[in-house]
Formats: C-alpha cells, sequence, structure tokens
C-alpha cells in the first residue's frame, strides 16, 4: 500500500531533463510535451466513443500523463493501469492526480511487465499503449496482444501507438529509451495471429503512427478511411436517437 504522506521522488514540470530522465515526466518522454500527449490520446479515444461507464486499461501508465484526465472522467473502478515502474506510478499520483481523486474513483493499479495479476477476463472496453510497441521487440508485441485479446469484449479494441519503417527491427525484449519500427504487414499478422483486426488509424502523434486492434464486434462507424472526428460521433449519436 501507498503511504499517504509519502514525499514523490521527483516534482515539478521537469524541463530541464531530457525524455528517458529520472524524473516522473520525463521518464515517459520529453517533458514539454507531457500536457500534449495526454490531450492527443484523450481527445482520441473519446473520438472513437469512450465514455464514462467503459471499463479501460492502461498498459505502461507511466506516471499518469493520461491516467490524469482518465481517472476522474471514468466510473468508479473502471480505470486499470499496469506499470513495472512504481514510482512513476506514485510520483504520478502525488504531483498530478492526488489522493483524494484515488480514493474517490479507485482505479486499480498493476506493478508488472504483463497481465500476470488478472487471472480472469477484465472485461475491456478500451485499452491502450502509448510509445509501448515503440520500444518492444516483436516477441513482447505478440504477448501483449496474446494478453489484451483474452481480456477485450468482443466489441473491444486497443489504441497503440508503433514506428512505422521498410524492415522490421530483429532484437527481442524492452528497449529503451532508444525506438524500434517495424513494417505495417508485420503487425497486422501478429494482430490477426491473435484474433485482433488492425487499422491504420489517421490521428496525429508528434513522432509515431496509431493503429487500432479490435475485436470481431467492435463498431468500425465512427472511423472513416481511418480517421476519426468528433463530430463523427455526434453525427452517430443523433442518428442513435433519431432511430429510438
Amino acid at each position: 500500500m501507498f503511504k499517504l504522506f509519502k514525499k514523490p521522488r521527483t516534482h515539478g514540470l521537469g524541463l530541464e531533463y531530457r525524455a528517458g530522465g529520472e524524473h516522473y515526466r520525463s521518464f515517459v518522454g520529453p517533458p514539454e510535451n507531457y500536457d500534449l500527449v495526454a490531450a492527443m490520446v484523450f481527445n482520441l479515444l473519446t473520438c472513437a466513443g469512450l465514455r464514462q461507464h467503459h471499463k479501460l486499461l492502461d498498459i505502461g501508465c507511466g506516471s499518469l500523463r493520461i491516467g490524469r484526465l482518465l481517472i476522474p472522467y471514468l466510473n468508479t473502478g473502471n480505470y486499470i493501469g499496469v506499470e513495472p515502474n512504481r514510482w512513476l506510478v506514485e510520483d504520478g499520483i502525488m504531483n498530478e492526480v492526488g489522493w483524494d481523486q484515488i480514493n474517490l474513483k479507485r482505479p486499480t493499479f498493476s506493478y508488472h511487465e504483463s497481465l500476470q495479476d488478472f487471472t480472469e477476463s477484465l472485461r475491456i472496453d478500451y485499452a491502450l499503449a502509448q510509445s509501448i510497441f515503440s520500444h518492444c521487440g516483436l516477441n513482447l508485441i505478440e504477448n501483449w496482444l496474446m494478453q489484451v485479446s483474452k481480456h477485450l469484449k468482443p466489441t473491444g479494441g486497443m489504441f497503440a501507438t508503433f514506428f512505422i519503417a521498410e524492415t522490421d527491427y530483429q532484437g527481442k525484449g524492452w528497449v529503451y529509451p532508444e525506438n524500434v519500427k517495424y513494417k505495417i504487414d508485420t503487425i497486422s499478422a501478429i494482430a490477426s495471429r491473435n484474433g485482433l483486426k488492425f487499422t491504420l488509424l489517421d490521428w496525429k502523434h508528434p513522432r509515431q503512427s496509431w493503429g487500432l486492434f479490435c475485436r470481431e464486434s467492435y463498431d468500425y462507424s465512427l472511423i472513416r478511411n481511418g480517421a476519426l472526428a468528433w463530430n463523427n460521433l455526434f453525427d452517430n449519436l443523433e442518428r442513435s436517437e433519431h432511430r429510438t
């Protein structure tokens, strides 16, 4: 358990650190983009249909760069974060989220490099892996897709980022802070082997590309030629209201 009055290991905005530095904001990427990445992901998920009643899995939740927006937004108990570096989560709570919010929304945190804590299906609506596959050998990507596929609802999907290239990285394991790159066909083939459909998304990222890995009954109506937009979401809501 956390100690309520424990001091964070790091504090402040960490702008003096480079990406990968030993500060809770810089460890997860360029600290000057901490807010930008959070906004990008939150907007992506909500444009893709995320609502407060959905259950979400945040893989590599880090210092809660995105969790600080998702935990207040989702209903109590609906945020699940997986992060092997416990100090990142602790600093994120104490610098960004606050204990009152944690006690109110009761998120779940697992401090492992896999979903080993969850023996029963989590019945996830949405999963997120922002800047995780960009540091993974193919063996880790395959393992994550296999695990996530088992925990997604038949209508569920995972949004993940990666670097696109003409050739595949041949190494294995976790590569951080270095980046690795893969062919789209390679990522798509791994998804298919694990019962997931892969779609490359037209959603801007400062450096990487977004992909959707989804189960067989995922609703594609909000994705038009790979693009998502807030207006598409409202158009769908209006059509639903007219049908009822």
